[in-house]
């Protein structure tokens, strides 16, 4: 009705979160969307990138129709006719409602042009409208077409100002793996694209926000980098809080400080087996990964007081101390072989599982090095450490 009709070029789709993300911060709008751009461009020359699209959209034509009211008035034509005129052109009109035999809904009619005669503005000033008079007037001759540049959307976070630039991996490339080789492939083509004098020192920032991005330019790395430092932050702080209990728990049964220690001292070991497993298989170190490890240090922890256990019970019989930590690993072996080998049988169950496969390459890898090393390192230890309190008095001089 006021005679007003907009006519946009349709925009890329919404963006979506993506393997890689930078948040681009900054004090200035313009400036800041032609960093994104930038940067969008480095995401575009790195090697195994995808999909990269900027939140900040290119310049968008818009056109905008306005009725000309004292011509219209004189040709006799109501404005509200060529708004009506026009959006039956381009969407069409619906004329009625079929009803089909068996269609349980109404089926509407419409009228509309060949989405190939819908193209061009030539063709749509070119339409004819009817007077009062009943002569036919060009709507070139009732309106004026006035073309800008569209809105573009302002994104926020905490309250200020961002733009967005995603990027995913290509299939079968090496940073399919981690967001990490991504990441470092982009960060040089970055530096180069980035640098100009109205940007300054671009910061860059993995962890946090920037703490105050109306004083620079700068990029906090997000998505899935994001979601991988977080877990595995969580798992590290779970993995100490699990170390720091068993501890405790071996100290209240042995009652000494140091025990404990040498009983958790093959608890790194497993380190030996886990990364070279990974390797060997080709499978990225993955969160499951490390609830693997976790896992593995209750096992470790479990076989090491078998044996002090063993050494402490052969020596209060009054058997020599030397002797029982060479029986330990000799006697003990067996049973901790056997529990070893029930636990990485059923790792292999779920060794092809695309999740938790990560959980078992650390379980069964892990396992094995770390039983191995297990039953040579306590007790060598744990006779290096407690050597001088078990030995035995020398005789006395006449």
């Amino acid at each position: 009705p006021g005679g007003i009709i907009q006519l946009v070029e349709d925009p890329p789709g919404p963006p979506v979160r993506a393997t890689v993300l930078a948040e681009v911060h900054g004090p200035d709008n313009e400036r800041l969307a032609d960093l994104a751009h930038r940067i969008a461009d480095a995401f575009k020359q790195t090697y195994d990138m995808a999909e990269v699209w900027a939140s900040v959209p290119f310049d968008v034509t818009e056109y905008q129709i306005r009725v000309k009211r004292e011509k219209a008035a004189l040709a006799g034509v109501d404005p509200a006719q060529v708004t009506q005129a026009v959006a039956r052109l381009l969407r069409g009109e619906t004329l009625a409602q079929a009803h089909p035999a068996g269609a349980r809904n109404p089926v509407p009619v419409r009228l509309q042009l060949p989405r190939e005669s819908q193209v061009g503005l030539d063709a749509l000033l070119a339409l004819p409208l009817r007077a009062a008079s009943g002569a036919l007037v060009p709507l070139s001759e009732l309106v004026r077409v006035e073309r800008g540049v569209i809105d573009k959307p302002l994104f926020t976070k905490d309250l200020m100002p961002v733009s967005y630039v995603f990027g995913d991996v290509a299939a079968g490339g090496q940073t399919a793996d981690s967001p990490l080789y991504g990441l470092f492939g982009i960060r040089p083509q970055i530096a180069s694209a980035a640098a100009r004098p109205e940007f300054g020192a671009l910061g860059e920032y993995w962890i946090r926000q920037p703490a105050d991005p109306f004083r620079e330019y700068a990029i906090k790395w997000d998505g899935e980098w994001q979601i991988t430092y977080e877990t595995f932050r969580d798992m590290g702080a779970a993995y100490a809080v699990g170390l720091i209990l068993i501890y405790l728990l071996v100290v209240a049964q042995f009652r000494s400080y140091l025990t404990p220690l040498v009983i958790m001292a093959p608890i790194p070991l497993t380190i030996i087996g886990v990364m070279p497993g990974h390797a060997l298989l080709g499978a990225p170190f993955t969160a499951t990964s490390m609830i693997g490890m976790i896992a593995l240090a209750g096992i470790i922890v479990r076989n090491s007081i078998l044996l002090v256990d063993f050494i402490d019970l052969q020596v209060a019989r009054g058997m020599s101390f030397k002797q029982a930590v060479v029986e330990s690993a000799a006697v003990r072996a067996q049973p901790i072989a056997l529990t070893g080998l029930a636990a990485m049988i059923g790792a292999f169950f779920i060794l092809d599982d695309p999740i938790f496969n990560g959980l078992a390459i650390s379980l069964i890898f892990g396992i094995f090095v770390s039983t191995l090393l297990t039953l040579v390192v306590i007790p060598v230890l744990y006779y290096a450490v407690n050597r001088r309190r078990f030995a035995s008095p020398s005789p006395a001089t006449p």
